[in-house]
């Protein structure tokens, strides 16, 4: 199984960025979906979490500016990201959990200029 993440970049505040993570090895449909983003020293987040058979629920720190899906013809995990601040900066990983196995890509870099 593998996770490759896709659309990082630098971005100015107030601008928008979309992420995409290609999955290999597990149907999307399948899974259970997680983003989560990580600073340098500091623990990981998970800003976006996307079950099966569930609406996509958000942290409160990214709710209303972030949306993520996912696209079976494409096999991908979406994450949309409007509205970015400075504080958002990090390195975005995508996750898809199954039968209790855990996946994580290496991640794309986010950077949001003031």
């Amino acid at each position: 199984v593998q996770l490759a993440e896709s659309g990082g970049g630098v971005v100015q505040a107030g601008g928008s960025l979309g992420l995409s993570c290609a999955v290999s090895g597990l149907s999307v449909s399948s899974v259970d979906v997680f983003w989560g983003r990580q600073e340098p020293g500091k623990e990981r987040e998970v800003v976006a979490t996307l079950r099966r058979g569930s609406s996509a629920t958000y942290a409160d720190s990214v709710k209303g500016r972030f949306t993520t899906s996912r696209d079976s013809a494409k096999n991908t995990i979406n994450l949309q990201m409007n509205s970015l601040k400075p504080e958002d900066t990090a390195i975005y990983s995508c996750n898809a959990c199954k039968l209790g196995a855990s996946y994580w890509g290496q991640g794309t870099q986010v950077t949001v200029s003031s």
